[in-house]
């Protein structure tokens, strides 16, 4: 079982992780036009379609990656202080009731919408030059499809921590920087307390 779970969460890093190389597309365009505009006062026309265009891909396309990680923000006041079962209970409910009904939603109007935004080979309406948005139109029903699978292996994630009673382990490949700090502390108490036990 835990092949398959870190099977779904590897899928959804590499997509996330491809996908997050538009930064630099981004970046790029937005430097560029801001060059232009004011040091060369010849603004391009089509700038701001490339950025919404793939800061809008980025987003679609991590979402899976970060669920994967456990990372989407969430009022955890009471929910830190339950027990690994209970978080697990109420997880499970509510990716049932909320979480895969949202997304059965959003790829069945996704794939509609996709499907006439590629008939029609969608351009851009903000500017003149016709930058074509068909291709992020055709990543949400593709962001469904990933989200469900994730889904899928966080349910499935649930179920093991209710039958153990403790959370199955996650892929890591980033950390916050409060975990960072509070290792770094535990270590540097740890060396302390055996130089103060060796002297």
């Amino acid at each position: 079982m835990t092949k398959f779970l870190f099977f779904i969460d590897e899928l959804s890093t590499w997509v996330g992780k491809a996908f997050a190389w538009l930064i630099l597309v981004l970046t790029l365009g937005v430097s560029y036009e801001v060059f232009m505009r004011y040091v060369l006062r010849a603004p391009t026309t089509w700038a701001f379609d490339i950025s919404y265009i793939t800061y809008g891909a980025m987003f679609l396309m991590a979402g899976a990656y970060t669920l994967s990680r456990n990372g989407h923000v969430r009022a955890d006041v009471v929910y830190r202080l339950w027990s690994p079962r209970t978080q697990a209970t109420m997880d499970l409910v509510l990716y049932i009731l909320f979480f895969l009904p949202a997304i059965a939603a959003l790829m069945y109007s996704g794939w509609n919408y996709a499907a006439m935004s590629v008939r029609f080979r969608e351009v851009s309406i903000f500017s003149p030059a016709g930058v074509p948005v068909f291709p992020l139109k055709a990543l949400i029903p593709v962001t469904g499809v990933l989200l469900f699978l994730q889904g899928i292996a966080e349910i499935i994630r649930c179920v093991l921590c209710i039958r153990t009673g403790r959370w199955p382990q996650r892929l890591h490949d980033v950390e916050e920087t409060e975990s960072l700090i509070i290792r770094e502390r535990q270590q540097s108490t740890a060396q302390q307390d055996e130089k103060g036990a060796g002297a």
